[in-house]
């Protein structure tokens, strides 16, 4: 039985490492997956799904604008998919969140979507949201804060370190950007204690 799969996370948790590594295991299968990932980060090169540690598949892109049940649909017309893989999920619409439910109930097809669950702010992306209501499973991929603790918050840095606290939901970086904290250590960071 298809399911819309979540699996959610802070920045560096390794998300994208375990969709690909997800995918190779159906293809060493011979089994085809279709990968999707988000246009606007174009971190590991265009149309390119990357991971921190190196590893990296070719994927086609969505945006805003994209209805994805359709692409879905024309793909699984070329062939039989076994599994759809999407990346960057928090830049899903919560239409396309929608569209690919329709994917798992109506094309019997499951979608395993690998994603941010909060922005900087500490607030929801709407696909994420979208995704949070949506699927049938959920699994939380975990990583750390330097003081040990699970990091379940991200802050974003200016080009000096320091912490910024408004700004665009979107701002595509890694490393040199983004640092996972825990909710208490976030807390400290942006200046709310209590």
């Amino acid at each position: 039985m298809a399911k819309l799969h979540f699996q959610y996370s802070t920045m560096n948790a390794g998300k994208s490492t375990l969709l690909l590594q997800a995918a190779h295991n159906y293809n060493e299968r011979g089994m085809q997956t279709y990968l999707l990932t988000a246009g606007v980060d174009t971190r590991a090169g265009p149309c390119t799904i990357g991971s921190r540690i190196g590893l990296s598949r070719p994927a086609e892109t969505f945006g805003p604008e994209d209805d994805l049940f359709a692409r879905c649909e024309a793909r699984l017309a070329q062939g039989a998919v076994a599994c759809i893989f999407v990346d960057e999920a928090q830049f899903l619409t919560r239409a396309q969140v929608w569209q690919l439910a329709r994917v798992v109930d109506d094309l019997g097809v499951p979608v395993m979507a690998y994603g941010l669950r909060v922005d900087f702010r500490g607030e929801l992306f709407p696909g994420s949201a979208a995704l949070l209501a949506l699927a049938d499973e959920m699994r939380e991929v975990r990583t750390i804060c330097h003081c040990g603790r699970k990091a379940t918050m991200v802050i974003r840095q200016g080009p000096d370190g320091e912490v910024l606290r408004d700004g665009a939901q979107v701002q595509i970086g890694g490393n040199e950007t983004y640092v996972s904290l825990c909710r208490r250590h976030w807390r400290e960071a942006v200046g709310d204690r209590g």
